[in-house]
């Protein structure tokens, strides 16, 4: 009972907050619903931009991954504060100069009409079918495993899990419907400090457990037990080679932290360009931090379990939460599970509700559609996309190298042609529209194939970085032969905010740089 109502209390806690902050927002205007008024400040930002990332399938995923690999897998969140550094002091102005509102509105300007309605459906498909069906369903094996829903309404566990993604899955519609950018972002500050402490809580207590009263006693044991998890340096075999850092992961986090709406989009939403950057290096530093809550947690479980997760690595995470944390506490920390599935579920809907409404239904369906219309229309795509992804949940179990790896795997199908796209036209201005679209298609069907058909013997994120140069090949030799039109000289940019830039922006990138150096060299000769 006193996990129900801490988990009831603090869930209608956030509801009531993100309530009041917005009483007095005008959400029937694009601006309005869409970028949260052009408001958003960096600390606020920052908060959403990490809880729109980090969650279950971190939480679940991430922490299973560390119990089987160690850490290793680390190097998905260290590295993207070296991608976010390039997001701050030269992606996100030329965005903001341009005022453009979604990703595939930059590539109209730069390649053609074509292009963005191709990229803007890519992306749609893209979130229905790899990120919010995860989503939901890790979330839905931390709710089974604290709060045991299926011994609770006497059904299967099969049967709980589909009730808690359908559940959750709702909560989070109509919470993104009715609230847009600015619902999201405000809820987002209460649940990424939520996050934060209940996240450390958790390794900082096991720890303390396990030294007998003294936390840097349980860090040597469980170090001890398994000195080898400690290493960042994965081999050519592991789940993550070093080597990739080199090779497609870079290219991945560009993508994701420079490229990607869901993230994008608040920056988009920041009150002028200062705002914007310290949201995003802020960021770089919180995902610096971040392994102590979605690695170091899974090392610690397998000082507890040993291997008897090995066969089902994504439970361990549950398993050790409800080992370690209070029974006071388990519905609090239900409850930042629940609004970290949330953030991202929201996140990722008015991103979507963006893209349909700005680039498929203005553009294509009724070009004088006004900002009442457009919301409406937001509305319902996201309505719908819930509902694609709440169905397609649960099919996603018993990935065999876990739920994170999967969803890595299947981001590869999107993330990688959307980046060579944007890359190209970012860096090259002799490649063209034609070019554009031809590395589309050519750099989606050879990853599938070479992933989910051969099966080739290359880890997926060497592929990545093929991928990337095949797609670089392409749209240079068909911009030969289908060359570039003059670009229109008449094109004007129009900031719709202020662009003076933060005047501490590089040095903060430079101790960010510095920092996760030192996280190599000192954790790469254990």
């Amino acid at each position: 009972m006193i996990t129900i109502v801490s988990f009831i209390g603090f869930t209608v806690f956030v509801g009531i907050y993100a309530w009041f902050r917005m009483r007095k927002d005008n959400l029937s205007s694009q601006d309005g619903y869409f970028l949260g008024g052009r408001s958003l400040t960096g600390p606020v930002i920052a908060a959403s931009m990490i809880m729109s990332n980090i969650s279950t399938e971190h939480l679940v995923g991430m922490n299973g991954s560390a119990y089987k690999n160690g850490f290793i897998i680390i190097a998905w969140e260290v590295t993207s504060a070296l991608a976010l550094i390039l997001a701050a002091v030269y992606f996100v102005p030329k965005y903001l100069r341009m005022g453009v509102v979604t990703i595939p509105e930059y590539l109209e300007r730069r390649f053609d009409k074509a292009t963005r309605s191709l990229i803007a459906m890519f992306l749609l498909v893209s979130f229905a079918v790899t990120l919010l069906p995860i989503l939901l369903y890790t979330g839905a094996i931390n709710l089974e495993s604290i709060f045991n829903t299926s011994e609770l309404l006497g059904i299967s566990k099969a049967n709980s899990l589909w009730l808690t993604v359908f559940v959750v899955g709702t909560l989070g519609a109509a919470y993104a419907v009715v609230g847009g950018l600015k619902a999201v972002a405000v809820s987002d500050v209460v649940y990424g400090y939520g996050l934060l402490l209940a996240g450390l809580l958790i390794p900082v207590l096991a720890l303390i457990y396990i030294g007998d009263g003294n936390p840097l006693t349980g860090m040597s044991r469980v170090f001890e037990n398994s000195p080898e998890k400690f290493n960042v340096i994965g081999s050519e075999d592991s789940v993550l080679p070093f080597s990739t850092l080199f090779t497609g992961l870079m290219i991945n986090q560009l993508y994701f932290w420079c490229m990607n709406q869901t993230i994008i989009q608040r920056v988009f939403g920041a009150k002028n360009l200062e705002e914007a950057q310290k949201g995003l290096l802020y960021t770089g530093l919180l995902k610096i931090l971040v392994p102590f809550i979605i690695v170091l947690p899974g090392v610690i479980g397998f000082y507890y379990f040993q291997d008897s997760f090995y066969e089902n690595q994504d439970m361990v995470f549950p398993a050790l939460v409800k080992r370690i944390l209070p029974v006071p506490l388990l519905g609090l920390f239900a409850a930042i599970v629940v609004g970290a599935v949330l953030s991202t579920f929201n996140a990722v809907l008015n991103s979507a509700s963006t893209i349909f409404s700005i680039d498929v239904y203005k553009r294509l369906i009724n070009k004088k559609a006004t900002d009442r219309k457009l919301v409406t229309m937001g509305r319902l795509a996201a309505s719908v996309l819930a509902i694609t992804s709440i169905v397609a949940a649960p099919f996603v179990a018993n990935a065999p190298d876990g739920l994170y790896q999967l969803l890595q795997e299947l981001n590869g199908i999107f993330f990688i042609p959307i980046a060579s796209i944007m890359l190209g036209g970012f860096f090259f201005s002799k490649i063209s529209a034609h070019g554009a679209k031809a590395a589309m298609v050519v750099g989606l069907v050879f990853y599938v194939l070479c992933t989910f058909i051969f099966k080739v013997n290359i880890h997926f994120v060497h592929l990545w970085g093929i991928e990337f140069l095949l797609n670089m090949a392409v749209m240079f030799v068909v911009s030969h032969f289908y060359p570039r039109p003059a670009p229109d000289e008449n094109q004007k940019e129009h900031a719709p905010i202020p662009m003076v830039a933060w005047r501490y922006a590089k040095p903060f990138a430079l101790m960010l740089v510095l920092i996760t150096v030192a996280i190599y060299v000192l954790l790469g000769n254990v």
